[in-house]
């Protein structure tokens, strides 16, 4: 069920390439001083499409030329774009430059709805880390799931995949009427949730992730086992951005 994501790396490219992904498709350039990416609502003029059903989102929402070796993104659209760490980039304003690696931005749109555009800047090593070939072999750090388990941690932590600043789980309640929105043939109440939210963490528990029992956090409790869970789950690319997908049949 997982959707493609640049989250996990790109393939093998020139470095200072820049590779776009939204749900409507991908682009990929080479560095060249003056190129530009056009982004937004109308698939006919721009080079890639997101928000394309949603007239909240400008028609041309932004660019992102390549200037002194970077890439910088410009808002040309009327809603601001929002950037890791809840940094906002507001139509007119100077334009930002992306980091090597991954960026995330958000436009939000209709029924506080945040459509995704993710941006991998290529590095030095062409998007893929250096070979090492006589390294020893390290464990996947990927945790399986189910697709129920991973619908309702999707669910569950979509707040950290929106990479809003302190993100906290929504409550089991209100995870259990989105699954039942979403899923209406399906019985789902919130003890059903946390049934499934505790066999997760008690399975990566014994596979030696920390912070996932009660006798490792102290007291109070509160959220912590549930936000240390949705943490590395998002941390290990288990849960990526793209997975907010599933969540686009909701009604408002």
């Amino acid at each position: 069920m997982n959707h493609e994501s640049l989250a996990r790396g790109v393939p093998q490219a020139v470095p200072g390439a820049i590779v776009a992904l939204s749900l409507s498709g991908k682009l990929t350039l080479a560095p060249a001083d003056g190129r530009t990416l056009r982004f937004g609502r109308n698939r006919p003029t721009v080079d890639v499409c997101v928000g394309e059903t949603d007239l909240q989102v400008s028609r041309t929402h932004g660019t992102l030329t390549h200037r002194s070796g970077q890439w910088w993104v410009s808002n040309t659209g009327r809603l601001p774009i929002r950037l890791p760490r809840t940094r906002l980039l507001f139509p007119d304003e100077d334009p930002v430059p992306l980091a090597e690696g991954y960026t995330p931005l958000f436009i939000r749109g209709s029924r506080d709805r945040e459509h995704l555009l993710e941006m991998y800047v290529v590095g030095w090593h062409g998007g893929q880390p250096p070979a090492r070939h006589a390294d020893p072999t390290r464990p996947p750090k990927r945790w399986q799931l189910t697709s129920e388990e991973h619908l309702v941690l999707v669910v569950l932590g979509q707040r950290y995949l929106l990479h809003e600043a302190n993100p906290q789980p929504i409550s089991r309640q209100h995870s259990a009427e989105i699954l039942a929105e979403l899923q209406p043939s399906t019985r789902w109440r919130a003890k059903r949730v946390e049934h499934v939210v505790a066999d997760v963490r008690l399975r990566l528990s014994a596979q030696g992730v920390h912070g996932l029992v009660r006798e490792e956090v102290g007291e109070p409790v509160g959220n912590a086992l549930t936000d240390n869970l949705l943490r590395e789950l998002v941390l290990s690319t288990t849960l990526v951005p793209t997975d907010l997908a599933l969540l686009d049949g909701l009604s408002g």
